[in-house]
């Protein structure tokens, strides 16, 4: 019996994807553990292995569809003797149809259709009072369109919030019905109404204005602006979630401290001199590992907060922020308190490297106690960085600078400085916890030999 191909789960969170490319075709033979697809993530593009063997009788989802919903027939497998005629595509749409009904649709869409249900008379009655019940409906519906609005609780409280007239607003629910769905739509700018047609006419003067501030789109169309515009990924569209979120629902705070490096540059060098090229350690490498030690050396700072309880992580693992050509991610290096220098660059190096090629797979950027942002490579001094839930901490590394300073005996003579800036979710750390925990991390960079045992 042919065999569904089903879009598989990547990730833990994962809920769609892309299917970027095939890497067979139909008729092409498969054994178990071939790479038949490329899936896109919300954070990376993965190999999608086959777990059965056969040949491709029909490939479903072409290359380059988005949006693919987890458990979604994406290609047919035939087994040995099979052909294309024994595929029976109303067993995939009707495998679609399931898919669709596992996820259940808002709640208010089902309270609607709930509520339908129950006006409705049994299947005899309603077969003979079919021709008065069709016009009793349409006089009734004809009078409510003067004087009522059908809409969901939720819906209301939602347009009210952003100050829409449901007046104005075209329902996609059962009969007309105004649901969530519709408010998020017009505010998000996907509506079948547009924000500045849904407004009330006491906000005429702000029709160029969103949910989340001026529609830049709208005013820039408005004034003639020249520009170009290209779809968000959807990894763009996770970063700006996540960080709008953590942004909205972290409490953050911000401490800073200033570390000479001179110690840690003449160490550096005296290390990658000795490697004869077998490894070239980074400063980066040296700001990992003090993170990692400064979270064990500070166990309070190695936390996440949940509702419930505070969760105390007994290893360290390091985020660390990568950019792409495609946004911003953060592979993971575990357990950074148990690895040497040397470790943690070759092993940064690699996850960098997949990074930029969206290779990554889930467990390499998902999860992490601590993050370390580091943008003095840019010649950035200091700046705050958002934290990454559920985390509770993030570093932010400026870069080194040459100034006088005093010596121990009042002589003047140049040192090295960098700023670091940790943000800390107060909910967890406390604020005398995270200067704890900038202290050592001070500390760790300004006598690097205690990195070394």
């Amino acid at each position: 019996m042919p065999i569904n191909i089903l879009m598989p789960a990547l990730s833990p969170t994962m809920e769609e994807g892309t299917l970027t490319r095939w890497h067979k075709s139909e008729g092409d033979e498969v054994e178990a553990g071939d790479v038949i697809a490329e899936i896109e993530t919300d954070k990376a593009t993965m190999e999608f292995e086959a777990v059965d063997e056969g040949t491709i009788g029909k490939i479903l989802i072409s290359e380059g569809t988005g949006n693919v919903k987890v458990n979604t027939p994406i290609a047919v497998l035939l087994e040995e003797g099979e052909n294309a005629d024994d595929i029976d595509m109303s067993e995939t749409a009707n495998e679609n149809t399931s898919t669709a009904q596992d996820d259940p649709a808002p709640k208010e869409e089902q309270e609607a259709v709930s509520t339908e249900d129950k006006s409705k008379p049994s299947s005899s009655a309603a077969s003979d009072a079919q021709p008065q019940k069709e016009q009793s409906q349409k006089a009734q519906s004809q009078t409510d369109k003067g004087t009522r609005i059908f809409a969901s609780p939720l819906a209301k409280r939602l347009a009210k919030d952003a100050g829409l007239d449901l007046a104005k607003i075209e329902g996609s629910g059962p009969r007309g019905r105004i649901v969530k769905a519709d408010i998020e739509a017009i505010k998000s700018g996907s509506g079948q109404k547009k924000l500045a047609d849904a407004a009330p006419a006491s906000a005429a003067g702000s029709s160029i204005s969103s949910a989340t501030g001026p529609d830049a789109k709208k005013l820039a169309d408005m004034l003639d602006i020249p520009y170009r515009a290209e779809a968000n990924s959807g990894m763009r569209k996770t970063i700006a979630k996540r960080l709008v979120e953590s942004k909205q629902t972290v409490p953050h705070y911000y401490l800073s401290v200033e570390c000479k490096l001179d110690a840690l540059m003449a160490l550096r060098k005296q290390i990658n001199d000795q490697a004869d090229g077998a490894y070239k350690i980074s400063v980066n490498d040296f700001i990992i590992k003090a993170t990692g030690l400064a979270l064990k050396a500070v166990p309070d700072a190695n936390t996440s907060w949940t509702d419930a309880e505070t969760l105390y992580y007994e290893r360290a693992d390091v985020s660390v922020a990568v950019a792409t050509e495609a946004g911003l991610i953060t592979p993971i290096i575990k357990e950074v308190e148990n690895k040497t220098l040397s470790q943690i660059s070759i092993e940064m190096k690699d996850l960098a490297g997949r990074a930029r090629e969206g290779k990554l797979k889930p467990e390499e950027y998902q999860g992490g106690t601590c993050s370390v942002s580091n943008l003095g490579m840019f010649g950035i001094k200091s700046f705050s960085a958002i934290i990454n839930p559920p985390q509770s901490a993030i570093i932010a590394v400026g870069a080194g600078e040459t100034r006088p300073a005093f010596d121990d005996d009042g002589n003047v003579i140049p040192v090295t400085f960098m700023t670091a800036t940790g943000s800390f979710d107060h909910r967890s750390i406390d604020g005398a916890v995270g200067a704890q925990f900038l202290a050592a991390f001070k500390g760790y960079l300004e006598n690097p030999f205690t990195m070394l045992v």
